[in-house]
């Protein structure tokens, strides 16, 4: 085998190595409705202060959970209906919930705002006992 040859295969190998476990990494989540979700969190617990702040979100339990920007707090599956991917995040009252990776926008009541956030969104009931709020569905 010729060098030139040699380093073409190798090439091709080496390609073919670092695409697959790139490609590999990229998941998609089940887009299956969430049922009987009921869980708490303690707004006081270091780990849940970012929602001390109105616009903020965090990310628990597959749960995108938010304080808007009037200081209401809401939730929604952080899988999007569009491609399953798990990347919903929070953008505020006039953008509602995004999909950062295909752009799908859905209202704070999960309803589709673009083409691709069409299906809508799952979104869950929250209730603020003290410091104490519980998301279910």
């Amino acid at each position: 085998m010729k060098r030139k040859e040699f380093i073409e295969k190798l090439g091709v190998g080496a390609a073919f190595v670092l695409t697959s476990t790139c490609l590999g990494g990229c998941t998609r989540d089940s887009a299956e409705p969430i049922k009987d979700l009921d869980f708490v969190i303690d707004l006081n617990q270091e780990e849940f202060s970012e929602l001390n702040t109105f616009g903020s979100y965090i990310i628990q339990d597959q749960v995108v959970i938010a304080r808007s920007t009037t200081g209401e707090y809401l939730a929604a599956t952080l899988i999007c209906s569009h491609d399953n991917l798990a990347q919903i995040t929070y953008s505020g009252a006039e953008s509602g919930w995004l999909c950062t990776a295909h752009s799908a926008r859905f209202s704070e009541e999960g309803e589709g705002l673009n083409a691709n956030g069409s299906k809508g969104l799952q979104v869950f009931n929250t209730e603020l006992d003290g410091s104490l709020l519980r998301i279910f569905s």
